[in-house]
């Protein structure tokens, strides 16, 4: 197969991915606007985290809310709990890379907060200790997911939300978690500060 064959490939398969999972997932992405929604109006904020390519939606997405998405207005409360290199290498070495992420949402995450939880699989074990440290916090969960949703899409509690990718490519998976990512950001924007004279 030829580059042009191989290219026309991928972005079928991206499109076909897309499609599957709105018409699977489309009430689970609304349910997971509106709590993320609910909680910033309720003063709350969102940790991120995620490995690999998940790290990097997770800044993504933190920056978009910190920043601004696609509308001018106010910064939103968002972290990504992926970018102080000094407390992943010491939480690290100190007790596992499983912790990583689970010893700053015990440290940084209150009752009203959210995760957004991002693994391909559902089984990375650090983010599966992020969920477990975000329930002892009275923290809802958002987790993205792909494949059959693993441990993680396994462990949510009733008021989490799965967003599970109709793949199991982990390519494919990602495409479809940052379209997901996006939606968020666009129901965040528009409920939170609609535009004038919509």
């Amino acid at each position: 197969m030829n580059a042009e064959s191989r290219f026309q490939h991928h972005f079928a398969a991206s499109i076909a991915a897309k499609q599957a999972t709105l018409e699977r997932q489309l009430p689970a992405l609304v349910a997971a606007a509106d709590a993320l929604v609910g909680g910033l109006r309720d003063g709350g904020k969102i940790l991120v985290c995620g490995n690999g390519g998940s790290a990097a939606d997770a800044q993504h997405f933190a920056a978009e809310l910190t920043g601004r998405f696609e509308r001018e207005r106010p910064g939103l409360p968002a972290l990504a709990l992926t970018v102080d290199s000094s407390a992943l290498t010491a939480i690290a070495n100190d007790y596992s890379y499983d912790q990583v992420f689970a010893k700053q949402v015990e440290a940084l995450g209150r009752s009203g907060d959210m995760l957004l939880a991002i693994s391909t699989s559902g089984n990375s074990g650090n983010v599966v200790s992020a969920v477990e440290a975000a329930h002892a916090r009275d923290m809802r969960v958002i987790a993205l997911t792909g494949k059959d949703g693993g441990r993680i899409g396994a462990m949510l509690r009733e008021g989490d939300v799965e967003l599970r990718s109709a793949s199991d490519v982990t390519a494919r998976i990602q495409e479809v978690h940052i379209l997901m990512l996006h939606c968020l950001c666009d129901a965040i924007d528009e409920q939170l500060y609609p535009a004038e004279g919509a």
